[in-house]
């Protein structure tokens, strides 16, 4: 069985994320998919709309989707890759040779960002409304 894992947010998930997560699970047989804990994200300075636990509960629904791990820092991909047994590394290609240092451990893969749609976008556009 190929395992590929991707990282992120996937906060107001949106069709960009799910082509990302479905070309993911295209490039192998199970996806496993780290997601941000709300702790993760206070780190880095970011604040999800929706907390960790709804996040999960949102891309465990996703036929793509087979299994949803937190992300609590930073240097846990190491493990990870390791720990799952990860055949494919994937990310955005926003992201692209920040973690090419996997590659001694699994094949790493960035993909191109879906056009036309962003987290960062729905939440200006949101704000343009509240703004008016």
């Amino acid at each position: 069985m190929k395992k590929v894992i991707t990282y992120g947010t996937f906060d107001l998930l949106h069709w960009g994320h799910i082509n990302l997560l479905k070309r993911a699970a295209d490039l192998g047989d199970y996806l496993i998919v780290a997601i941000s804990s709300d702790e993760f994200n206070a780190i880095k300075n970011k604040e999800a709309y929706h907390s960790f636990e709804n996040r999960k509960m949102i891309l465990e629904a996703i036929r793509y989707v087979d299994k949803v791990i937190p992300e609590d820092n930073w240097e846990q991909k190491v493990n990870d890759v390791q720990d799952h047994d990860i055949d494919v590394f994937v990310m955005g290609d926003d992201w692209k040779g920040k973690f090419d240092h996997l590659k001694e451990y699994c094949e790493v893969v960035y993909l191109p960002r879906t056009v036309g749609i962003s987290t960062s976008k729905i939440k200006d556009d949101l704000l343009d409304v509240e703004n008016g």
